[in-house]
């Protein structure tokens, strides 16, 4: 992947690289929004929407090929225990996937939206990380790659999900070696932990943390120590939505974790990423805390694959339809404030 030196340094450097927001599209709209048949700030959040879909893309909001992209990956932790759900369920529920049988499925299908699934190597666990790195930097560095490709055919929307049994586990290790405090005070039930299983995820990311812990100062190496395949996909997805222009909706906890690891390594690097949800699993919102983020919903979900974002996308969409295809007061001649006392 790399032509400078070692597999992380082309990350790096995009990371150095990346595009600012158009002010000027910006301004287009919030100039527009003031001539448009409400009154100012009557749409609330989605004023606020239509405005970053312009500083992102460079143009008038507007979302004509919305994907959902999810990834999917198997990690070797799941023989520590640290899921009720055996690893051959991530297989099984990609096939759901591409079978149109999931929640995703019927989400997109509401909101007319794209849908791709990536099987990442599901044969091939990543190791078990309280023995070893989860991967070699070539391997994860290789993975962010595949992810950055999850856009290629052309997309206006990318809105980022996950699949892989024991994942849960794999984001807690992340959140807390990028933020500190304690084991316990990242992990949750997961897909249905008991408050037993819930300490032995505890219990394993703490070894995990202990064997890694003079490697951990580097976002780029948590990721590939305690990542997974999936995770090191999206925070790809991530970059490249950047780097094309292309706004991101990052969904629930894991992928805020792949999130995370760009922001610990550059704080601006999510500027065009919007967080659909928080999270019922119980670390979230101090994961987008230690990020100064705020979700856009609280639905009280806990699913993953990219079900959160792709409810997000509605809003997000009708955001840019309210802009875009609202009258001015001029064009709908309906008198703007201030007007009807005119002589």
């Amino acid at each position: 992947m790399s032509s400078t030196g070692l597999p992380f340094d082309d990350i790096r450097a995009l990371l150095n690289s990346m595009p600012g927001p158009d002010s000027h599209a910006a301004q287009l709209v919030s100039e527009r929004d003031a001539q448009l048949t409400k009154p100012p700030g009557a749409l609330g959040k989605l004023e606020d929407i239509a405005e970053w879909l312009a500083a992102w893309t460079g143009r008038r909001p507007q979302i004509t090929r919305p994907l959902v992209a999810i990834f999917a990956g198997n990690h070797g932790v799941t023989k520590q225990g640290v899921s009720p759900f055996p690893p051959e369920v991530t297989a099984q529920m990609v096939s759901n996937f591409t079978n149109g049988g999931a929640a995703i499925n019927q989400i997109c299908a509401a909101y007319d939206l794209g849908l791709k699934v990536f099987d990442l190597a599901l044969e091939v666990p990543t190791k078990d990380i309280t023995e070893e790195p989860a991967m070699d930097e070539r391997t994860c560095a290789a993975t962010m790659a595949f992810g950055m490709e999850s856009i290629a055919g052309g997309t206006d929307l990318l809105c980022i999900g996950e699949m892989g049994i024991g994942n849960t586990t794999i984001a807690s290790a992340i959140y807390f070696a990028l933020f500190g405090g304690q084991a316990k005070d990242w992990v949750g039930p997961g897909t249905g932990h008991d408050e037993k299983g819930v300490s032995l995820k505890a219990d394993v990311i703490s070894r995990a943390i202990e064997l890694h812990k003079d490697h951990l100062h580097d976002p780029l190496e948590v990721l590939r120590r305690l990542g997974g395949r999936e995770i090191a996909a999206m925070a790809g997805a991530i970059l490249a939505g950047r780097a094309q222009r292309i706004p991101v909706v990052i969904d629930g906890f894991v992928a805020t974790a792949a999130a995370a690891v760009l922001y610990s390594a550059e704080a601006t690097s999510l500027d065009h990423c919007i967080f659909a949800h928080v999270s019922a699993e119980p670390a979230h919102q101090r994961a987008l805390d230690a990020m100064n983020k705020k979700a856009l919903l609280n639905l009280n979900m806990r699913l993953g694959e990219g079900t959160g974002a792709a409810l997000a996308a509605g809003i997000i969409k009708a955001a840019a339809l309210c802009h875009t295809g609202m009258a001015t007061f001029e064009e709908a001649a309906v008198s703007n404030k201030g007007e009807a006392s005119r002589p």
